[in-house]
């Protein structure tokens, strides 16, 4: 077919292996739900169904540590995941295990690919490059509302974002963390390959967080997170964009217009590109703590995380980004 590169035949296996992975970390979630829709179409099945929602609306476990397995983070199918693009860590120093932390995810990206490959699973060995930190991936509480997927993502330790949530993890001793992927859904309507537009100058409840706890703040940017898929330009003025918009406040997810690659094509389909994700750690910033934060004490210690993600993306960039279109942008909703 005109225009359409076809992908040869003869892929090694490994590489094979790489795309069904991918494939079935897409289908993760669809395949949940449409396991949980014939268990409410299947008689016999109904009342398990059924108990099941009444467990998820008293479940509290997103609220308090998740449930994190070893042996699944540690699963084979995570590593092919993350070789696909690849997806790689890079840490630039040591962390003390006595101190906590709430860890800064940048940017978003459309689905924040390299996040879930390097701190919800151990397919770049974060436990053994930071030895004695115990970190949750957080997350939109309405994930936990998703039959069967939400069990595996608690056993995978992600939890839910909420302020509870957070404030529950870094009480709970020496060596605790946390991530969160600042930016949100608004951010990923951002993700365009070879720039970077980050929503962070409002967003301060992570701050808060650290204050509250007396944690460290630990900027964190991933090269390449926004070069995954081709997304679709949409002004800020123009109907799809408020569509999009719309569609954020009631659901708490904003819908790309996306393409990418197939599994037998380069250039044509909805799998991400084979670009790689370069996930880079930076300088803790210790934060006194604060039980009440005011907004001068959260702005100052805001505008140092700032400061150090900006300093982080400087050093880094021309290594791993020297392709780029763009560079850093703080920008508003």
């Amino acid at each position: 077919m005109s225009g359409m590169q076809m992908a040869p035949l003869n892929v090694p296996f490994s590489r094979r292996r790489q795309t069904a992975a991918v494939v079935l970390w897409l289908l993760l979630l669809p395949c949940c739900l449409a396991l949980f829709i014939f268990m409410l179409i299947t008689p016999p099945l109904l009342p398990f169904a059924l108990g099941y929602i009444v467990y998820i609306m008293l479940d509290s476990t997103p609220q308090q540590g998740g449930r994190k397995v070893m042996w699944l983070r540690r699963l084979s199918l995570w590593k092919w995941l993350a070789d696909f693009f690849p997806i790689s860590l890079v840490k630039t120093v040591d962390l003390d295990p006595k101190k906590n932390y709430v860890f800064g995810y940048h940017p978003h990206g459309i689905i924040s690919l390299g996040a879930w490959s390097n701190f919800a699973t151990e397919a770049t060995h974060f436990s053994q490059e930071f030895k004695g930190i115990d970190l949750r991936l957080m997350t939109l509480a309405a994930n936990f509302r998703m039959p069967f997927f939400r069990e595996i993502i608690l056993h995978l330790g992600i939890c839910s974002a909420s302020r509870e949530s957070c404030d529950y993890v870094l009480k709970q001793g020496q060596g605790n963390a946390i991530m969160i992927v600042v930016g949100g859904a608004a951010e990923a309507l951002n993700a365009h390959p070879g720039t970077c537009d980050l929503v962070l100058v409002k967003r301060f409840g992570f701050v808060k967080v650290a204050l509250r706890a007396g944690a460290c703040l630990v900027p964190v940017f991933s090269f390449g997170e926004n070069d995954i898929w081709d997304q679709v330009s949409t002004p800020k003025d123009s109907f799809i964009r408020k569509y999009q918009k719309w569609f954020q406040k009631i659901a708490s997810f904003s819908p790309p217009l996306l393409h990418g690659r197939g599994i037998f094509t380069y250039n044509m389909g909805i799998l991400p590109y084979r670009r790689r994700i370069v996930s880079v750690v930076g300088k803790p910033i210790q934060c006194p703590k604060i039980d009440n934060p005011t907004l001068e004490e959260t702005q100052t210690f805001h505008k140092l995380y700032m400061e150090g993600l900006q300093e982080l993306y400087n050093t880094h960039k021309d290594t791993y980004a020297p392709d780029r279109k763009s560079d850093l942008n703080f920008v508003d909703e």
